[in-house]
């Protein structure tokens, strides 16, 4: 047993005290362990929030400046969490609350994943197929402006790109020179929104100029005037030269000079690195091959199903030619950006119709369905979600199918994504840095449960939008089979291509998109599913326990009130919730 084991296995140890207790009601009576914990994340995560720059989940002013990405920075955080570790192997866990047990649990597994960045040093990598640095600085220009505050931040950033983006090329370079890059067959094409500001014929046609263009009531025209001013002085004096910087550097040297290689296995201590992206995202200790395997059972699986709908629809077929004619006939494609928004509109309302029945306790949050930028809008995933908002992307509308939408609504909206990141965020018996925190094995694998939980609740009427939902499936299933090929075993791009094409119904766009995502993203892919099984499993696991005392509404409750937590702690809570006979955290909603 190895010591994230060990410890994981120690905080599971839990008794006495009802594991939800600590989102319910704070400890009453501390004990030093607790006491010596509380301080540890209370320190460490204050010092971590002053570091933290904006992403594509933070409001549109979440920071006035950008982080400090530079040498002396990165060792300062190496230091910083390599001592949080040390203070963490001090702590006596058994000695812990049951409360404080799951603390530990969440937290631990932030801070190793954190330090495993900083050894293996992923901030010379800052970009993604997915994700870039520059685009979450891009997000800061997107959303609602309501005082002058928030200009004058919006402002002060601008002033900070010069040295954000000097800095990032400066770690670029060293990771350049150690072949520790995306692929490059990944990154064509990614430049297209540092050009889109670089090269912008005006200053009021730069992106970074738009929260200008219209100011809210209540802000005086002298001030906006000034405003205004500052704003074409600071793009045209900081803005457009650093993002001319960093496009020749990404077109004369880092994109050419990118490794050409696929595999994390191909990256500097590329086997250990891949295990700490895995255990990152999966929140277990699976070996590539043992993912592996649970993904072709579960491919299997899921294609069973598939041949059911097909025989249900009464096609004269098999799978690859039903697969071809969802991808060619008309019916199933919108004809404008604005039908497939309508689309995303009426399922999630159609949702807020159900969610009662489901889940008790509903988040304040709502959220705003909006399509996705232009510039991110060619590699962007089909739709993604989080708190307030679910993007819907309304790009090459040939390769957006209707019969996905629902499951794609389920996930990315609600009860999804824009539903459980909120609940978590306004859980305030959850500590600061659960309340914020984001497992993608937890939230992923909750998304992707609640496109099957669809099922359940009545939203496939139709048995193409059931299909899209095996696709789906199927999709996550693949991740399993696809992400460890690549990066472990070998596997190619057109072979990683092949597979996805041969088993679901994603168009060949879409295709090409994801696969170069999994490329670029070691290891992320495979939360999804595994998280699912997850969520399923302990379900399973207390329906047959608890039989007709099991409430669907009370355990949804109890899982979701944990935040975002890794995966053992969903099977934990449940033990709990069947020794209490079945109740949820919120009685009076059940």
């Amino acid at each position: 047993m190895n010591a994230w084991t060990n410890w994981l296995a120690v905080a599971l140890a839990l008794s006495g005290t009802p594991i939800a207790a600590h989102a319910a009601t704070p400890v009453a009576h501390a004990n030093s362990a607790d006491d010596r914990l509380k301080a540890i994340y209370t320190a460490e995560y204050t010092w971590r929030q002053a570091l933290q720059g904006p992403d594509e989940n933070s409001g549109p002013n979440a920071t006035e400046h950008l982080p400090d990405v530079s040498a002396r920075a990165q060792a300062a955080k190496l230091a910083r969490w390599s001592d949080t570790e040390r203070q963490l192997a001090a702590i006596p866990v058994a000695n812990l609350s049951a409360a404080g047990k799951i603390d530990y649990a969440v937290y631990k597994g932030q801070i190793d994943a954190l330090l495993a960045e900083q050894q293996y040093r992923d901030y010379e990598k800052p970009l993604n197929a997915d994700t870039s640095f520059w685009g979450d600085v891009a997000e800061a220009s997107r959303g609602s402006f309501r005082k002058e505050a928030d200009y004058r931040n919006y402002l002060a950033l601008l002033r900070d790109i010069p040295r954000y983006f000097d800095a990032q090329i400066v770690n670029m370079r060293a990771g350049l020179k150690r072949g520790f890059t995306p692929p490059q067959v990944t990154l064509q094409g990614r430049d297209i929104g540092v050009a889109q500001v670089a090269q912008a014929k005006t200053v009021t046609d730069n992106p970074f100029y738009a929260p200008f263009l219209k100011f809210p009531a209540g802000i005086t025209p002298a001030t906006q005037a000034a405003l205004k001013a500052e704003a074409a002085t600071t793009i045209a004096r900081d803005v457009v030269p650093a993002h001319a910087r960093l496009l020749a550097f990404l077109r004369t040297e880092y994109i050419p000079g990118a490794r050409k290689t696929l595999a994390a296995y191909d990256l500097p201590d590329g086997k250990a690195y891949y295990q700490t992206k895995i255990r990152e995202f999966v929140t277990l200790d699976k070996t590539p091959e043992q993912i592996h395997a649970i993904g072709v059972a579960e491919v299997a699986k899921i294609h069973g199903e598939m041949l059911d709908v097909i025989r249900q629809v009464k096609f004269d077929g098999d799978l690859p030619a039903f697969l071809h004619f969802l991808r060619t006939d008309p019916r199933f494609y919108p004809k404008t950006a604005q039908d497939l928004l309508n689309r995303a509109a009426w399922i999630a309302k159609t949702f807020d119709g159900k969610a009662s029945d489901w889940i008790g306790h509903l988040p304040r949050s709502r959220f705003a369905i909006k399509p996705v930028p232009a510039d991110l809008a060619p590699f962007y995933t089909g739709g993604r979600g989080g708190p307030g908002i679910y993007l819907v992307n309304t790009w090459n509308l040939p390769s957006r199918p209707y019969y996905q939408m629902v499951a794609l609504t389920l996930h990315e909206s609600a009860p999804g994504h824009a539903f459980q990141m909120p609940l978590a965020a306004e859980n305030k018996g959850l500590p600061q840095f659960r309340r914020d925190a984001y497992l993608s094995a937890y939230g992923e694998g909750w998304a992707l449960y609640c496109e099957k939980l669809g099922v359940d609740m009545g939203m496939y009427d139709d048995p193409y939008d059931r299909f899209g939902m095996l696709s789906y499936q199927m999709w996550r299933a693949a991740r399993l089979v696809v992400d460890t090929g690549i990066h472990a075993q070998g596997w190619s791009r057109a072979q990683a291509q092949a597979f996805l094409h041969d088993n679901t119904a994603l168009s060949d766009h879409e295709i090409e998109t994801e696969v170069d995502r999994y490329i670029a993203w070691p290891g992320q892919a495979l939360s999804y599913y595994m998280g699912e099984l997850a969520f399923e499993q302990a379900r399973a696991h207390a329906e047959q326990a608890l039989g007709t005392k099991f409430n669907i509404r009370a355990w949804h409750d109890a899982v979701l009130q944990l935040g975002s937590v890794p995966l053992p702690l969903i099977e934990a809570r449940t033990d709990q919730f069947i020794k209490d006979g079945g109740k949820g955290p919120y009685p009076d909603e059940e």
